[in-house]
């Protein structure tokens, strides 16, 4: 039986490890490239470097891991059990000096969220949590906001590399989504931006065709914080759409994912 406890310690170490490696940074860990076959995606060196780090602490486990640069490597046991990495979320916000990133590690079962783990960057602040766990921001307990009217609400948001932004219906289904709130934010970083509602600084957060390495901690992290997280597929493989908040907001909140 898996000791749930110690894979979270594991992955508090891991995270915390791989933010360092950037605190120490020489200046070839900015240096990226645009991917041909995503040309508004980029992938700099730090993103790999990070990989290394963390797949020091958890590889030795055994289990599956999914990560964003890597792919899917099968562990040995457990099956039903995979940790979710991504190494830098918000990686164009890293290389550009343009705002937050985060350092992105989740075990979930099967479907099911059991715990995440993100280090903020460029600070390094640490939050955890999940299911039965709660949500803690340095050691300290966090909840979701009780705003429950969405004409008072922030959300943060975002266009992932995926999104289509060619297409009349998706670009009115995004809008139609965040209209009724009164503050809108787009912060480059849906790790961080989960991290936000958790934390209660921000209300709600929804993205359409972000992938599942991107949100696989902060989903936990919100329903450990007492919100909820609504989740559907996406159009391509591991991409999902995403509505989280408090469960109050999220009643009221008219989101068709």
């Amino acid at each position: 039986m898996l000791d749930l406890s110690k894979l979270l310690d594991l992955s508090k170490l891991a995270a915390a490890s791989a933010a360092t490696c950037l605190s120490d940074a020489y200046e070839d860990m900015r240096s990226y490239e645009h991917l041909e076959v995503q040309p508004r995606e980029v992938k700099a060196v730090a993103d790999s470097v990070l990989e290394t780090e963390i797949f020091k602490h958890l590889a030795p486990v055994g289990l599956t891991i999914l990560s964003e640069e890597a792919g899917l490597l099968k562990g040995t046991h457990h099956s039903e059990y995979r940790f979710i990495v991504d190494p830098l979320d918000g990686t164009f916000n890293y290389v550009k000096g343009l705002g937050p990133s985060a350092v992105s590690i989740a075990l979930w079962q099967q479907e099911t969220p059991v715990f995440g783990v993100l280090s903020l960057l460029p600070q390094g602040t640490l939050i955890w949590g999940g299911p039965g766990i709660g949500a803690f921001r340095d050691g300290v307990s966090i909840a979701v906001s009780a705003t429950q009217d969405c004409s008072k609400a922030s959300v943060c948001t975002g266009f992932p590399v995926r999104f289509d932004i060619n297409s009349d219906s998706e670009r009115e289904r995004f809008w139609m989504t965040i209209e009724s709130f009164a503050k809108v934010r787009m912060i480059g970083s849906a790790a961080t931006s989960l991290a936000k509602v958790a934390c209660g600084f921000a209300d709600a957060y929804v993205e359409y065709g972000i992938m599942l390495w991107d949100v696989a901690a902060g989903v936990a992290i919100v329903n450990g914080a007492g919100g909820v997280c609504h989740i559907k597929p996406g159009h391509v493989e591991n991409s999902l759409n995403v509505a989280a908040g408090n469960p109050q907001l999220l009643d009221v909140w008219s989101v068709s994912l």
